[in-house]
């Protein structure tokens, strides 16, 4: 019986150092391979921001763009209301601003939420001036006349519907980049 208990004593003393090496060894290559499996994802987000960050900049670019282009003052020198009726030229003015953010709307997706819901918001703002001042023409008043009173409303409010969403996009942008 004395000798089963040196065999087991034997074993015991061979096992244990031999466990514990492996659970070291094992403890040591799981962190190594964790190690590196970081250093591959830094790696990669570092090349995936080489290539996002000119594309985040460019569609920022292109959103102050439009917001530039549909500023009712850059609008209605780009869209001459001349030869037109007001209704026309009030349609002709909509379907510009329109095309103008459905051309960009794809933008969206390189931007954050807040700055989308801001260009969102100062189209609808352009949009709601140039209705606003439609409605209070004659039904016979020229594409002229709703320039002018465009721009009346414009310096009357004393305000530039695009202006605050051009300036959050630049704070962003300086935040960002």
């Amino acid at each position: 019986m004395e000798e089963g208990t040196n065999i087991i004593l034997d074993i015991l003393k061979i096992s244990i150092p031999a466990i514990l090496v492996a659970a070291v060894a094992y403890s040591m290559l799981k962190k190594l391979l964790e190690r590196d499996y970081k250093l591959r994802l830094l790696e990669l987000r570092q090349k995936n921001a080489e290539v996002v960050t000119p594309i985040r900049l460019q569609a920022y670019e292109r959103v102050v763009l439009l917001l530039e282009r549909i500023t009712p003052s850059n609008l209605l020198l780009r869209v001459s209301g001349g030869g037109h009726t007001a209704a026309e030229y009030h349609r002709i003015l909509l379907t510009e601003i329109r095309n103008e953010f459905n051309h960009n709307m794809s933008q969206q997706v390189y931007m954050t939420e807040q700055s989308w819901q801001q260009v969102r918001h100062a189209r609808e703002e352009v949009v709601n001036l140039i209705n606003k001042s439609y409605q209070s023409l004659d039904e016979k008043a020229k594409g002229t006349e709703l320039a002018k009173r465009i721009l009346e409303n414009v310096l009357n409010n004393e305000i530039d519907p695009t202006a605050r969403a051009i300036s959050f996009l630049k704070q962003e942008i300086g935040q960002v980049f």
